[in-house]
């Protein structure tokens, strides 16, 4: 593994870095994206991404969040609520969880997708795949009570 990708897990893992990027990530993803025409996504060179547009959970209207994502063989995702280790769900797996019908913008493609909550033993594998992909997922679930949420998006 490449000393640069070891070095933005280990800070990616601390409370300063949960504290802050909540704030600065998805703000300048969301940017950088819209002005790219859907060409790039910033946070995407250290970790896979995509644009997720999914109905509000209360509200009905589009909501529009910039996720990574763990692309899967069979040319889905899995969609990670950790919240960078933060104490409440984040509101994007509400979204989902009360309208699993979906878009992501996939390196610039628009794909519609159906969500899935993830549990038992098919939750258990997804998340041993997680933390291979990104083993600071597991300090993420050591700071909260919460068990993240796992989805795994499918095209429709």
């Amino acid at each position: 593994m490449p000393v640069g990708v070891r070095l933005v897990q280990k800070v990616s893992s601390t409370r300063t870095f949960a504290r802050i990027a909540p704030h600065v990530i998805p703000a300048m993803d969301r940017t950088v994206h819209r002005l790219t025409r859907g060409r790039v996504l910033l946070s995407a060179r250290m970790l896979p991404g995509v644009i997720l547009t999914a109905r509000g959970a209360r509200t009905g209207q589009p909501r529009t969040t910039p996720l990574a994502c763990m692309p899967e063989r069979d040319g889905g995702w899995l969609l990670i609520g950790s919240n960078f280790g933060r104490p409440g769900h984040p509101a994007w797996t509400a979204n989902l969880l009360a309208h699993p019908d979906a878009d992501v913008n996939w390196r610039g493609e628009d794909i519609p997708v159906r969500a899935e909550l993830l549990a038992g033993e098919e939750r258990a594998a997804a998340w041993r795949s997680a933390l291979e992909f990104w083993p600071p997922y597991a300090a993420y679930q050591a700071r909260v009570e919460r068990e993240i949420r796992l989805f795994r998006l499918t095209r429709r």
